[in-house]
């Protein structure tokens, strides 16, 4: 994707416009405020990475995008979704299933294994979007369509393949499988929750190579969500920084590395390898991320925070631009 191509896709309406999105999880030992007011956007043909701890939010947020809560507890209480200028929140659950879900927006989970069936074939599971969409004509255009699909993610004799079983293929394998049945009926927004933790550096690579080549063959949305910084700076334009439920800075890719305004975004920079340093020891971020529980009343980060003021514990930072396209939630802006 070509830099021009960024600029003109930018231009228009969101691909997907996420405003004051609030997702609780109602337990019996309290209410977990797993996202608390969350805003973001995905142009056509744009990739956002979600970066952060666990526990920030990343999954939850993807989770509420595709509207897959944990049941009976999970809710989302305010906010909206508009994927091309409609709002997913105000769709019945069959209308989401039959016309969105899976069709305008789909998901790669993080673990292929716990996403596939062991008493399926591959052929089976991978045909699944067709059939339930009503995209093929017979069983035999399904399977057509399914070999279609798999050799688009590589996977070497899919006519053969198709017939096997998950456990009959490698982690990296099994990754491509369940990428190629996200991307089966051609969505415009495809998210992507850590599709390369479980893989080792080379498999890692080949599938960082497979998502840059189908965003930029179907010209789709991406929403990168990883712990990797390293990952989201090769595939990623913009990146969001979430913490604590909350997403604290956004911007360029390549700003937000070179000049990273949020102090947890600093710390999360600071704590990588450097390739050429000497040997020392890797910088970590002291102490835990609050309890979502019971949230503080101020700045989430002030408690690990090196610049904390008497300020960030009275109320939460607004949030402000640090520079033209990059905005952070931090009182040090302010000051």
């Amino acid at each position: 994707m070509t830099d021009t191509a960024i600029d003109t896709a930018t231009d228009r309406t969101p691909l997907l416009a996420v405003e004051g999105l609030k997702t609780y999880l109602y337990l019996r030992r309290g209410v977990v405020k797993a996202i608390d007011g969350v805003d973001l956007h995905v142009h056509a043909g744009e990739s956002l990475g979600i970066i952060g701890e666990s526990g920030s939010g990343k999954t939850m947020t993807s989770l509420s995008i595709m509207r897959l809560l944990p049941q009976p507890g999970g809710r989302i209480v305010a906010g909206s979704i508009r994927l091309n200028g409609v709002d997913l929140l105000q769709l019945s659950e069959r209308d989401m299933a039959a016309n969105y879900r899976g069709r305008q927006i789909s998901m790669i989970s993080q673990d292929p294994l716990a996403s596939l069936n062991p008493v399926f074939t591959i052929g089976d599971q991978v045909g699944a979007p067709f059939r339930y969409h009503g995209l093929a004509k017979d069983e035999a255009d399904i399977r057509r369509s399914a070999i279609d699909v798999l050799r688009r993610l590589r996977i070497p004799s899919p006519e053969r393949r198709l017939d096997d079983y998950p456990h009959q293929f490698s982690g990296g394998m099994r990754q491509r499988v369940v990428a190629a049945m996200a991307i089966a009926c051609s969505p415009r927004l495809l998210i992507a929750d850590e599709p390369t933790s479980a893989l080792d550096v080379t498999i890692q690579a080949q599938m960082l190579d497979l998502l840059r080549e189908i965003q930029h063959s179907a010209g789709l949305g991406l929403i990168l969500i990883t712990h990797d910084l390293g990952v989201a700076a090769s595939v990623c334009h913009r990146i969001a920084v979430m913490y604590s439920g909350r997403i604290v800075e956004t911007g360029d890719v390549r700003e937000i590395y070179a000049r990273p305004a949020h102090p947890y975004t600093q710390a999360l920079l600071q704590s990588l390898p450097r390739l050429g340093e000497k040997k020392r020891r890797l910088y970590s971020i002291a102490g835990q991320p609050p309890s979502l529980l019971d949230r503080p009343r101020g700045c989430a980060f002030a408690a690990r925070c090196a610049h904390r003021m008497p300020i960030c514990d009275e109320s939460p930072p607004p949030t402000v631009q640090a520079a033209p396209g990059q905005s952070a939630a931090c009182w040090l802006l302010k000051s």
